[in-house]
């Protein structure tokens, strides 16, 4: 009996171990500091959007689905706190909208009442270039003019979004 007790505790100790471990990267892959991953997106317009097109450049790469509940609460808000904020002051700022059809997409945009560039993300190619596969959606990378991760964000909660428009802030001043 004892045994039993002794190999559920330490099977329960591992089980707390890695989760506290993914927790604390967010189900990231990239952290802050690291030159930001090579990719390649379709803008829902038809473009194409890559690491080229904002070399030297502050940017703001925001994760998104339309069945993201948190996505939806947060788009307005990076549309009216840093989109029509910063477009004008050299912020790129690209949705990149995970594994969804060009229809569903465009029409998540209009829902969403947003602006910005969305881009599609097919079988959440370049998501994965940025966070575990399995990891939850809602994210936002801050790159620098070097090309390096400045700032990353997981879910929505008003104090980390206020931290990251400050981050936006001084980039763009600087």
């Amino acid at each position: 009996m004892r045994r039993y007790t002794f190999l559920i505790l330490l099977l329960s100790l591992t089980i707390m171990s890695a989760s506290t471990e993914k927790d604390k990267d967010r189900g990231y892959i990239v952290k802050v500091g690291d030159q930001v991953p090579e990719f390649k997106v379709i803008l829902i317009d038809g473009s194409e959007f890559s690491n080229k097109n904002f070399k030297g450049k502050i940017t703001m790469l925001q994760f998104t689905a339309s069945w993201c509940s948190v996505c939806i609460k947060e788009m307005p808000l990076i549309e009216e706190e840093i989109w029509k904020v910063y477009k004008d002051k050299g912020l790129v700022l690209v949705g990149i909208d995970r594994d969804e059809p060009l229809e569903v997409v465009r029409e998540f945009a209009k829902k969403t009442g947003i602006t910005y560039p969305l881009a599609l993300d097919p079988e959440a190619a370049v998501f994965a270039k940025f966070a575990h596969i399995k990891s939850g959606i809602t994210r936002n990378v801050i790159i620098g003019r070097d090309g390096k991760i400045v700032f990353l964000t997981r879910l929505y909660e008003r104090k980390e979004f206020n931290e990251m428009k400050e981050v936006i802030k001084k980039l763009l001043e600087s």
